[in-house]
């Protein structure tokens, strides 16, 4: 039987096969209890375009990475970072993660910055 943890790993895993057979880029989301992360990978997956988090030091002390707030801010951040390093369209890999709260708000963030996915 799976604990928690391998069953997450497990759907990301089918996601990401999904993902590959587009050959877009990838929007990754990556959180814990206290942070939210997001990372743009190129269509290849060999390298790491674009960081965002909650942990970063302009957003550090302005907004909390639990939170719904927070997670907003970091896909604004990810958006203008992905867009100033020419992406555009990115694929949304929610890492097996559940689509509400914090991911959901970090994805609608995105795209109203204007990533495409």
């Amino acid at each position: 039987m799976l604990n928690k943890k391998e069953q997450r790993l497990r759907r990301a895993r089918q996601t990401r096969i999904r993902i590959a057979k587009q050959g877009v880029a990838r929007l990754t989301v990556h959180r814990t209890n206290q942070h939210i992360y997001a990372t743009v990978i190129s269509e290849d997956g060999a390298k790491v375009v674009a960081t965002a988090s909650s942990v970063e030091g302009e957003l550090r002390g302005s907004v909390k990475g639990g939170t719904a707030d927070g997670a907003s801010a970091v896909g604004k951040r990810i958006a203008e970072k992905a867009k100033a390093a020419g992406i555009e369209k990115v694929a949304f890999d929610r890492a097996g993660f559940a689509y509400h709260g914090r991911v959901k708000a970090l994805a609608e963030a995105a795209r109203e910055a204007g990533l495409q996915f």
